[in-house]
């Protein structure tokens, strides 16, 4: 019997998490459908092994590892038109986000990342809505986020979505950002649930807003030249796994954010939900952001996330 094809499927977080534990459900899925032929090493988090979360990406491209997932968000750089998943206030709620990525819009942004980059790209997780948690006070309006520094993805869109609200954005790695976090270099972070917690941030943070800014959207991503090389047979099985790892990871990850918050909030944290009134006045302060991003993205592929 020949020996079984071994691929490498890398991560950023704990095995505990929604996206490891997809990892698992796509390894067993391939495996399932090959008859055992395909069996995945599974990275957990290389943050772990010395390397900067960012760093999956060039390992997945260079083909050091077979497969990764990774937010979108450090892509929009490279392939533009992802920019859209940034926007703030994009997506009405969960049900919008996950229409939109699995419909004309996600296919259109998987074929703008294949055509520039050395990816093939089987799909897209759900890393929710990312909310604001911080060390000083509580947050209902922009006013309260006057002069708080806040560390952000290394995104521009996120940067300056939160200068219109009135913060000092500190763009961070993830690694360095959680440090940055923990010694009180920085007041505020803006995460899913999940992270804040995996990331022992609710450790020094007291005050949560539900503010939902942002969508986080996290493309699983194959290394192009392996994947092409695979029989069709493998490539279908390989979406196919996808496909259910997807499915599980986002029902998983919003039982895990009802969890968390409620683990919070037994640990004293203090939430803030957003009234629609209070809310509309988040939107009306970034306006801008969406304004330019029509002029710049154009219409066609706002139209595609249902913002005509």
């Amino acid at each position: 019997m020949p020996e079984p094809v071994r691929i490498r499927f890398g991560g950023y977080s704990p095995p505990e998490t929604s996206h490891s534990r997809a990892v698992v459900r796509f390894a067993e899925g391939i495996a399932r459908r090959t008859g055992g032929a395909i069996q995945t090493d599974k990275v957990w988090n290389v943050m772990d092994l010395g390397y900067g979360a960012n760093e999956l990406l060039w390992l997945t491209e260079a083909g050091v590892l077979t497969m990764c997932y990774f937010s979108t968000a450090y892509l929009a750089e490279r392939v533009p038109e992802l920019g859209v998943v940034d926007l703030p206030s994009i997506f009405e709620d969960l049900g919008h986000a996950h229409a939109a990525l699995d419909g004309e819009l996600g296919a259109y942004l998987t074929e703008c990342t294949e055509r520039r980059l050395g990816y093939r790209v089987l799909g897209y997780w759900d890393n929710g809505f990312r909310h604001l948690s911080n060390r000083l006070r509580p947050v209902r309006s922009p006013a309260d986020l006057k002069g708080m520094r806040v560390r952000l993805q290394l995104n521009d869109i996120h940067a300056r979505t939160f200068r219109l609200l009135g913060a000092e954005p500190v763009p961070t790695d993830l690694k360095p950002g959680i440090q940055k976090i923990v010694s009180g270099e920085v007041d505020a972070q803006e995460n899913p649930l999940s992270n804040t917690m995996t990331y022992g941030v609710h450790k020094v943070h007291g005050h949560v807003t539900m503010t939902g800014t942002f969508y986080g959207a996290r493309g699983i991503y194959a290394h192009k030249a392996t994947f092409d090389a695979w029989p069709a047979e493998l490539q279908r099985a390989a979406r196919e796994a996808a496909r259910e790892a997807i499915l599980f990871q986002r029902e998983a990850a919003g039982e895990v954010e009802r969890d968390y918050r409620q683990k919070m909030e037994a640990q004293g944290i203090a939430f803030v939900d957003l009234t629609p009134e209070e809310r509309a006045v988040f939107r009306r302060a970034v306006q801008p952001v969406l304004d330019d991003a029509r002029k710049e993205l154009g219409e066609k592929v706002l139209a595609l996330a249902g913002r005509r």
